[in-house]
This record gives structure tokens, sequence and C-alpha cells, in this order.
């Protein structure tokens, strides 16, 4: 952890100060005036690898060499995110108070209490801790991933944005990434050197949101022994994100009105009006204009949000950047894991595609995260995924898109090896081709590619399967709208245990038996191979190395 910077030219207050939190496991540096303090900083920018930047610092409000609110002004250019505490004679209070205008995070009168100095001190550790972990977090994150064309129309809007400040409004359904938006409006905006200060309205109670946005004056209400920032003083010079703005009480939607119209609030209990510089953006899932005419939501509020609307996709309309999110979010998963990141084959990315995710953006992470850890292989197939995605209903539209991806290459039910699922024409269907004939018996298709299959020269029983391209189409096309017109909502899982059933039956019958090899033949694990020969009751397929 970083230590707490003390700033005074009485070495007795150091020196007290230094005890204390040295009992509380807090590292401390300390320093006589704020011209030792900027030294100190220029020498770690320059690369001074024997000292770190502050967490915290506590500043003496007058000192010989400058005072703490010059001090204060020129750290908030060098290190805006850095909380700074001024302590302070009572003879100085209206000084502190313009301390806090100007950015700090709080006074300490002197005399202090001792405990209660340390209190504050801790406080404003966990502040610069979390917002650490926000900046890291920002850095972290990737631009935002989408190649669909609502996607891009999304891009050019955040391009053309990038220059102004302008309030702006973003509506998408829950989960579709309306906060990810934001924080790329602010990273491309003037403000950008600025903090990023989310906070969700509709996850914090009515009594304690309006000290949450503008915060408290000490003795405000019950509980509140210290004045509070909230969260307009603590964007400053930065963007304020107003998550789901739709669902803010009444009486809070006039006081942000006020401060979007002159840049001015107060604090809860407080009298000297707050200057607000922040940019604001806006978010909600509803149709606001709705609200509006329910008499639930200030029209002269919508207006004022209202100056540039982004709408966000869902996910069920951008369905092509599926697979690139997929494979995003597990390769996000393993590095939180720090596994070896899980690959998915194309039958099951073609599932996920035909998938609505009500759930949107958010939805799909969470299915990455819990494939990462519930998948039995290193290739998730189509029987890996969650039960949710595997029981909803197909249509036959994303019916075809998925078995078109899983079977485009094959022509007699035997799947290629980059891929999990087989598609077998129903027996009743098959005409089998007279032995040597070209109708595709014996051939095991790629992608892109045709091979000889090692069944095509002995021609097992099996060879009933083998049928023309046509008439694997046909017949396929036959069983899905039979089972589609009778509502059976587990079409997929019918065809898909058949084809699979038959693809592990053929592959143990060309390796005599040998599940290890079948799997890598196949393009699947061993652990996968021997889970589906028992969901499938294929257990009297016995082989020499049969775990």
């Amino acid at each position: 952890m970083k230590p707490i910077w003390i700033v005074d030219d009485d070495p007795s207050i150091r020196f007290v100060l230094e005890k204390a939190l040295a009992r509380e496991h807090l590292p401390t540096r300390s320093f006589s005036n704020p011209r030792e303090v900027l030294d100190a900083l220029a020498d770690i920018a320059a690369g001074d690898v024997s000292h770190s930047g502050p967490q915290v610092l506590v500043s003496d409000i007058r000192m010989p060499g400058g005072s703490g609110l010059q001090l204060l002004e020129k750290l908030r250019e060098l290190q805006p995110g850095l909380p700074v505490i001024i302590m302070t004679a009572y003879s100085d209070l209206d000084s502190a108070v313009s301390a806090l205008q100007r950015g700090a995070f709080e006074y300490l009168p002197k005399p202090f209490d001792l405990p209660k100095a340390v209190e504050l001190i801790r406080r404003a550790v966990e502040e610069s801790q979390r917002e650490q972990v926000a900046e890291e977090r920002q850095a972290a994150a990737p631009e935002i991933l989408g190649q669909a064309p609502a996607m891009q129309d999304v891009f050019r809007a955040i391009g053309r944005l990038s220059q102004s400040a302008v309030t702006v409004l973003i509506t998408g359904e829950s989960g579709s990434g309306k906060e990810l938006v934001a924080r790329a409006l602010h990273k491309h905006s003037p403000v950008s050197g600025g903090p990023f200060v989310a906070i969700n309205t509709a996850a914090i109670p009515k009594d304690l949101l309006e000290s949450e946005l503008f915060g408290h004056e000490r003795g405000a209400f019950t509980g509140a022994q210290t004045q509070r920032r909230g969260r307009f003083e603590q964007a400053e010079g930065g963007t304020l994100f107003l998550d789901e703005i739709g669902d803010m009480p009444f009486d809070l939607q006039t006081r942000l009105l006020r401060v979007l119209s002159d840049g001015h609030f107060y604090r809860v209990g407080g009298h000297a009006a707050v200057k607000a510089n922040v940019r604001v953006i806006a978010a909600t899932h509803q149709n606001l204009e709705t609200r509006v005419k329910d008499g639930v939501f200030r029209e002269d509020l919508f207006h004022r949000l209202n100056v540039i609307r982004l709408r966000l996709p869902a996910l069920r309309e951008r369905k092509e950047d599926v697979p690139a999110l997929t494979r995003h979010f597990l390769q996000q998963s393993a590095r939180q894991l720090g596994v070896e990141p899980k690959r998915i084959s194309e039958a099951a990315l073609a599932r996920l595609q035909s998938f609505d995710f009500p759930g949107n953006v958010r939805q799909l992470e969470n299915i990455c995260h819990w494939l990462s850890v519930m998948a039995p292989a290193q290739v998730i197939s189509v029987q890996d995924l969650p039960p949710e995605v595997l029981s909803a209903p197909v249509s036959a539209t994303d019916a075809a898109m998925a078995q078109a991806v899983a079977v485009a290459p094959q022509v007699h039910g035997i799947v290629s090896p980059a891929t999990d699922t087989v598609l077998e024409a129903p027996a009743a269907n098959v005409q089998a081709p007279a032995p040597g004939a070209n109708g595709g018996a014996g051939m095991v298709g790629g992608y892109g590619h045709v091979y000889p299959s090692p069944a095509a020269a002995t021609q097992p029983a099996e060879q009933g399967l083998a049928v023309s391209q046509t008439g694997w189409e046909q017949s396929l096309e036959a069983e899905a709208q039979e089972l589609l017109r009778e509502g059976r909502p587990e079409v997929w899982d019918i065809l898909t245990r058949r084809f699979e059933s038959r693809l592990i039956k053929t592959a143990l019958h060309e390796t005599h038996g040998r599940r290890m090899e079948a799997a890598q033949r196949l393009g699947i694990g061993r652990n996968t191979i021997t889970r589906k020969i028992q969901e499938l009751g294929l257990d009297d397929h016995r082989g020499a190395d049969e775990a």
C-alpha cells in the first residue's frame, strides 16, 4: 500500500500522526512544507523507485514557504484523484470551506481528536482505493466489441461527440452495455482527464440517494457525524454517469434539473451553493416519453437530458457479434481464473447465436463465466451449454442457420473434427447407394475439403446412412418441420442426440472401441466422449483403454 503523506511545519503534529497511523499499520512519509512535497512528486515522476506516491495527503493550511490551499491546487493538476485532507485551526474555518470547494476530501480542525483523525484518514484511504480499482478497470476494459451495423452507428456517434461535453441520454435494454458506452464517451471527451463516477439511481434507497448525489453537512441527519462529498463533487472536472435515471424519485428530479440548469447545488443540510463542473451522461431501459405522460418523470428534466440520444441495440439485434463477444469473454474468464482459455466449437457458437439473450451482453458474459468453470473439456460443445440455452425454443430461421454451420461441409452424417455435433439423416428417408457408387458414401467433410473415410473401404453395416447432400438436406428439413409443427420444445435435443449417437458409434467402430483414439479423431476430449457415451447409453461399446 502507498504511504500517507503528512505535511506540517510542526514536528509534534507529524510525530503524533506518524505513531497513530503506524499502530493502524498505515505507512507514512512526512514533509515540513509544500515545496518538499512537490520536489518528491517530481522525483517520482522522473523515475525515483525508492519511494512511491501518496495514497492520501494530509496537509496543514498555513506553513512557511507555501499554504495548503496552494498545494491543493497544484495536486488537483498533478493527481486529480488524490484525496487531500486539510488541517486547520478553528480561526481558519472559512479557508477550510474554501478548500472543500476546491476539491479537498475533508478538513480536520485543530486541535483534533486523534482517533477521529485516524478514522477520517482511513475513509480517505478507502476512497482512494475505490478510485484506483475503478481506474484499473477502465484502463483494462477493451474497446466496445461490435461489427453489426447498429453498433457501427453507435461508434460513429461516439466519434462525433468526442470534441463535445454535451449531455447524452443512452437508451437500451438492461445488460446491453450502456455503462461501457458511457465510459467510451468519457474516454474520448474533452473531460477525459477527470474522474468517471457512476451511480445506479435504482439501486440506492430513496432516503439515501439525495445524500449520495449531493453530499451532506455534518449533523444534517441522524448518523451524519462528518461532512460528506456527494457524487457530483467526486466527479468534479469529469463525468457523472446516472444509470437508470427513469427510476429517480420525482422530488430529486427537481434538484437534478436545477444542477443541469445553473450548475449549482446544495449539500443536504447545507446553505452554501456548491459549483458543479461536471458532464452528465444518463441512461435508462425505460421509455421516458411514456414516463412523462404517466406523470412520474418531469418533462423539463427529460428535455434537459435528451440533448443527444444514443440507442444501444439489444444483443438479439446484432447476433453477428455473438462469436467475437463469446471468445472475448472466454479469454477474460480464463485470465480471472488463471487457467487456459477454453475454445468453443462452431456448432456451440451457432446454438448461442440462435439464443435471444433476454439479459443481453451481460447474460452472455455470465454464460461464458459458467462455461469456463463447468464445461468438462477444453473445447466447448453444444451439450456443454447451460440449460437456459439448450431448453430455449429455436426459430426455424435460427435452426437453419445453426444447422448450416454444423453440416455445411458434410455429406453423410460424419462431422468434421472442427465441430462436435453430427447431423444424421432419419433412417426412414435414407437411400443406400450401390457399393462403389459416387453418392457421397464413405466421405468425411472438413471445412472446405472432403476426405475419404476409412469406412469407405470396409462398407460397414451403417452404409445405409450414406445419402446425397440433396437427400440429406431434404430429410433433415422434413423431420425438422414435422417436429416444429408439433411445437416440440426439444427439437434440437432430439436430433442432436440421435446424430451424436451415430457419430460416436462410427468413430468407435473405426478405432475398434478405443475411446481415446476416437475422441482424438472427433476433435473432442476423452472426458467428453466418456460422458456422452454414458448419456447416450452406448456403454456396450467398450474398448481396451476405457476409463
